[in-house]
């Protein structure tokens, strides 16, 4: 087997243009590329009979962030907590959380203000608008 490298972060939206906003608005991400896939070969690919999806790919800095719309739609797992196994989130770096918060629209939602973490790490989480999990974190 070939040494692995990460090339993406691959995040499901219901709405691919409102995600585009979001996380263009909220973090400043610009839109690398946006492309349309589908065909048996996909589907397959995917396990979802018939499927269909829209992508975006933005510049996350280091990576690829990924945004995919399916048709068909799956069931929502929106809001999942942290601590439930198979929950995942986008890790972002920023120089400064606190300033990070103070800028964010106040229609984004945070588990909760910045924290310090005995490891002296300052984080904070959010949810993008299908409640999908970010933690920002001096960097």
């Amino acid at each position: 087997m070939s040494d692995p490298t990460a090339h993406h972060v691959g995040v499901t939206v219901s709405d691919l243009d409102r995600a585009v906003d979001f996380y263009t608005n909220a973090f400043g991400f610009e839109v690398v590329t946006e492309f349309s896939v589908g065909g048996e070969a996909f589907a397959a690919a995917v396990d979802v009979d018939g499927a269909t999806a829209e992508f975006a790919h933005l510049d996350a800095g280091d990576t690829v962030l990924e945004l995919v719309e399916y048709d068909p739609a799956g069931p929502s797992t929106a809001a999942p907590e942290l601590n439930g196994t198979g929950t995942v989130h986008v890790g972002l770096a920023v120089d400064d959380v606190e300033a990070c918060y103070t800028d964010l629209d106040d229609a984004v939602e945070t588990l909760s203000p910045p924290r310090t973490t005995d490891t002296g790490t300052t984080v904070l989480f959010c949810r993008d608008p299908d409640g999908n999990l970010i933690e920002l974190l001096d960097g």
